[in-house]
């Protein structure tokens, strides 16, 4: 280095395309702050949490305090940050672990967004401040057993008794549900307009509803996925969500989750590689680190370019949604394409790592393991190649 060049600050060997400079100041600095975060409280502890499988409660006062808890809301609390910068937020928070990432999805871009969307003003202060505050969570059941990827086939229902709301049904694969506080529960309801979708405010202390964890699972470990019973739950009329029913009411939140799922993907893509560049560098075989090996740098530049393209996709989209252009067909494209290629780098530097690999040491595996059931929540591959399809055919081949 000149003595010209010493003021200028290290490049950085994976960001490729330079892609800190497309960045301001503010971006940099969220970023910034979600990584110190995720470096201080997530990475010493996560390997003990995805081994316990547990959730560590005792982080959400810290997500919380970030400003993280439906961080892209305005009002009640919430940070009313950019889309640029909620989703570099979800790199940094997955960048730790997919469980992480998914408990602040869940809160902010589920349920607090299906408040913030669909609710009435006196929904709204009831909830949003507290959870925003972290002070109280909350869950988004739409999944149900018989009803994952077809949502309209869904059982559980509503009906109207005098001045309640009786529900009777079941969902399945609903986080957070046996910690949350309150529960966005979607049933098909008789509302004097026919019957449809509706969302309904759910206090999860009302006698009939029951979560019960989902155990044993091999995947995001350190989150909390559940089978939800709804037996003869009763909430008074006004639980119902008055804005926006039909399908397009929680497909509206299903599109903020997925959104901050393709940036989230970017996160785990790049510390695998992190963890695969460190261990290059670092093991030595046959008299020379593994970094000068042609296999293992041809291993190493195909995981980068899929970073570099995953993390330039994300921002595309981060400044089409900033810009009020964002539409369905971009999320899904985006959400496919970027956990896929997640997916295949983690895998790709868990090889890197030999048998190292295979330990909770390490991230990759961890991260491939999660991303299992990253690519299955919020669409699957399948859902969203034909989301795909119906954009550029005019075709809809869902049946």
């Amino acid at each position: 280095m000149t003595g010209d060049d010493a003021h200028l600050d290290p490049v950085d060997p994976v960001d490729l395309f330079a892609l800190d400079g497309d960045l301001s100041a503010a971006e940099v600095a969220t970023r910034d702050r979600v990584r110190a975060l995720v470096d201080e409280h997530v990475r010493p502890h996560v390997a003990g949490w995805f081994a316990d499988g547990v959730f560590p409660r005792d982080l959400v006062p810290h997500l919380a305090e970030a400003g993280l808890l439906g961080m892209h809301l305005h009002g009640y609390g919430c940070a009313g940050a950019s889309a640029v910068e909620y989703g570099l937020a979800m790199a940094e928070l997955e960048a730790g672990d997919s469980g992480i990432r998914t408990f602040v999805s869940v809160q902010g871009s589920l349920a607090m967004s299906a408040i913030a969307k669909h609710g009435s003003p006196e929904q709204k202060e009831r909830w949003l401040p507290g959870m925003a505050a972290g002070d109280l969570v909350g869950c988004f059941g739409l999944t149900e057993p018989t009803a994952g990827s077809d949502p309209a086939a869904m059982r559980t229902t509503a009906t109207l008794v005098g001045d309640e709301w009786v529900i009777e049904g079941s969902k399945r694969w609903i986080g957070l549900a046996s910690i949350a506080d309150v529960a966005v529960i979607w049933a098909k309801a008789d509302d004097g307009e026919g019957v449809r979708v509706r969302g309904f405010l759910v206090p999860t202390s009302t006698p009939g509803f029951t979560a019960t964890p989902i155990e044993p699972k091999l995947s995001l470990r350190a989150s909390v996925q559940c089978d939800v019973r709804l037996a003869g739950v009763r909430v008074p009329a006004d639980a119902i969500l008055p804005h926006h029913p039909g399908l397009a009411g929680p497909f509206a939140c299903l599109d903020e989750a997925r959104y901050g799922i393709v940036w989230g993907a970017t996160g785990a893509a790049r510390d695998s590689l992190g963890a695969a560049l460190a261990h290059a560098g670092a093991r030595e075989q046959f008299g020379r680190p593994l970094a000068a090996f042609q296999l293992t740098q041809a291993k190493l530049v195909d995981m980068a370019l899929e970073v570099a393209r995953g993390q330039l996709l994300a921002l595309r989209l981060g400044r089409l949604k900033d810009a009020g252009r964002l539409e369905p067909h971009m999320i899904s494209a985006g959400k496919l394409a970027n956990v896929r290629s997640a997916l295949d780098v983690a895998r790709t530097a868990r090889t890197v790592l030999g048998g190292d690999g295979v330990t909770l040491e390490h991230s990759p595996l961890r991260h491939a393991l999660n991303l299992e059931s990253v690519r299955t929540y919020e669409g699957t591959d399948e859902v969203h190649t034909l989301i795909l399809g119906r954009h550029l055919t005019g075709h809809a081949a869902f049946r």
